[in-house]
């Protein structure tokens, strides 16, 4: 059975919380295989698929 991970984000690793075998991509709803999550932000707590999604929310987060 394939199940959503719960993570902990931190500055330079993450810290599993819930086993799981994927997180989804907080902009594009993507799943994100565990071993490919390389994208996140600490401070929203967020996971993202690649650096483009990690840039888009970058930027919208500077528009406010």
């Amino acid at each position: 059975m394939i199940k959503i991970a719960k993570i902990k984000y931190l500055p330079n690793n993450c810290q599993i919380i819930e086993d799981g075998d994927y997180v989804e991509c907080a902009v594009t709803g993507k799943k994100i295989n565990i071993e490919n999550l390389t994208y996140w932000n600490v401070e929203l707590q967020e996971p993202y698929f690649s650096y483009k999604e990690a840039f888009q929310k970058r930027e919208e987060i500077d528009k406010k």
